[in-house]
């Protein structure tokens, strides 16, 4: 597996990742005709926005690719989007893992393990001293998998409507100074 940084080429095999893990990891969260007809297309066109033009410098997007060049999963690094987030605080600056999916065929094999070590050293040579990220409450095996990487929830959530479906998600914060493996 080598990890390397996404290009504006990418965006197909990220779209296919991503709307292959949404299916398979909120499939008893989201209704099945709202997970059925994800366009990979659309989101292609998304994630070729993104990566042609980050909203921010320090916005970064890593791709975790098989031995034959497949893609097996992404990691979008982005500064935090949280209004709360004090910059100017003894905490220093924070950065946020605003995405961060594994094809569902690569699941339980370490390429998210990889993946968020490789973030987290990316993250970790920046100015950031921190990071957020969000997470669906419902989702136990992404809580799980966080929870064994060293990050911890702050007790900070927020409700939103996806597909008619109202969810709760919850923040997970970890430092990044002499941060452990992950």
């Amino acid at each position: 597996m080598q990890i390397r940084p996404a290009l504006p080429g990418d965006a197909p095999a990220i779209a296919r990742v991503h709307v292959r893990s949404w299916q398979a990891a909120y499939r008893d969260i989201f209704p099945d005709h709202y997970l059925d007809t994800l366009d990979v297309d659309d989101r292609a066109r998304r994630w070729e926005s993104t990566l042609q033009e980050p909203l921010s410098p320090t916005s970064t997007t890593l791709l975790a690719t098989a031995a034959d060049g497949v893609v097996a999963g992404f990691a979008h690094l982005a500064p935090t989007r949280d209004t709360d987030t004090d910059t100017d605080t003894d905490t220093g600056p924070t950065a946020e893992i605003a995405a961060i999916y594994v094809s569902p065929e690569a699941w339980s094999t370490g390429v998210g393990r990889e993946l968020m070590k490789a973030a987290l050293a990316v993250l970790s040579a920046s100015p950031y001293t921190q990071a957020t990220l969000w997470v669906l409450a419902e989702n136990r095996r992404a809580r799980r998998f966080y929870e064994r990487a060293g990050w911890s929830a702050d007790g900070t959530t927020r409700s939103a409507v996806i597909a008619d479906t109202p969810v709760t998600e919850v923040r997970y914060r970890r430092g990044l100074v002499d941060h452990p493996s992950a």
